[in-house]
């Protein structure tokens, strides 16, 4: 682990845009990965990049939230913040995975859902709360993994796991620290005061038992030693699918279900 630091300086980490993204890890970690598009109602969420792959040799489903490097791919990804056909096209490759008995690996990376009109207007709140629903009820294993920014119920969407990790530098909370001080205090500019408030780094989230384990960072960031991370991260997934794959769908799936009833959903 690196050296104490705010909850503010995290946040700040978390959104460096020279972190480490989605399609960072894909490309480290998984082979012959296939990308796959569209929700088969509306249009291909670009903000959401999901497919097949191999990891270590077994037949994975990754799902991931894909900010962009550049500011016009940042553009073509909506910052990583995806529409309800984005949740859509997630839990139909979900679907697939279970079908197939794929383990599931869910790279999340976002400041939240897209508020915007027409995601409201095609039911962004009831795409993200069936993602919740089926999630509990999947009969393949899942692991989550939080790379950078962990907002709201966009992130919670890929999130409902048998084991949820989060990146030493990241945060997983409710809203944005801006968003939190504007709702509680009507004024943005005391965002750092409500970092510190949130508890949204990962030694408080582990803390308080809202996840399961802290992938430690190089000092200064996963940005410092990106061969570094991947290598944490490869074996953090190979030890969990190992023993996820080995329990009975029924424990599986109770395990789970405990899991979220003691923090109370």
């Amino acid at each position: 682990m690196s050296e104490v630091k705010s909850a503010w300086e995290r946040v700040e980490m978390a959104r460096s845009p020279k972190r480490p993204i989605a399609s960072d890890y894909i490309a480290a970690l998984f082979d012959d990965f296939i990308e796959l598009h569209g929700d088969r109602y509306y249009a291909d969420d670009t903000a959401i990049v999901a497919g097949i792959a191999l990891f270590q040799g077994q037949p994975v489903t990754v799902i991931s939230q894909e900010k962009g490097r550049d500011t016009n791919e940042r553009i073509r990804r909506n910052f990583g913040s995806p529409h309800p056909e984005g949740y859509r096209k997630a839990l139909r490759l979900m679907r697939q995975a279970e079908k197939f008995h794929r383990p599931i690996v869910c790279l999340v990376d976002t400041q939240g859902a897209y508020c915007g009109l027409g995601a409201e207007e095609r039911g962004q709140g009831r795409a993200i709360a069936h993602n919740l629903q089926e999630m509990f009820l999947l009969k393949t294993p899942i692991v989550s993994i939080v790379l950078g920014e962990g907002g709201s119920g966009g992130a919670l969407a890929l999130a409902v796991a048998d084991k949820i990790a989060v990146l030493e530098n990241a945060v997983y909370s409710i809203l944005s620290p801006e968003g939190f001080a504007s709702i509680l205090w009507k004024d943005s500019s005391r965002a750092q005061e409500a970092a510190e408030v949130m508890k949204l780094t990962a030694a408080d989230l582990l803390r308080f038992g809202v996840i399961d384990d802290v992938l430690p960072e190089p000092e200064g960031g996963a940005q410092e030693d990106p061969a570094a991370v991947m290598q944490t991260t490869r074996d953090y997934l190979s030890a969990q699918i190992g023993a996820l794959c080995k329990l009975e769908t029924n424990e599986l799936l109770q395990r789970r279900y405990d899991k979220f009833r003691k923090m109370g959903l």
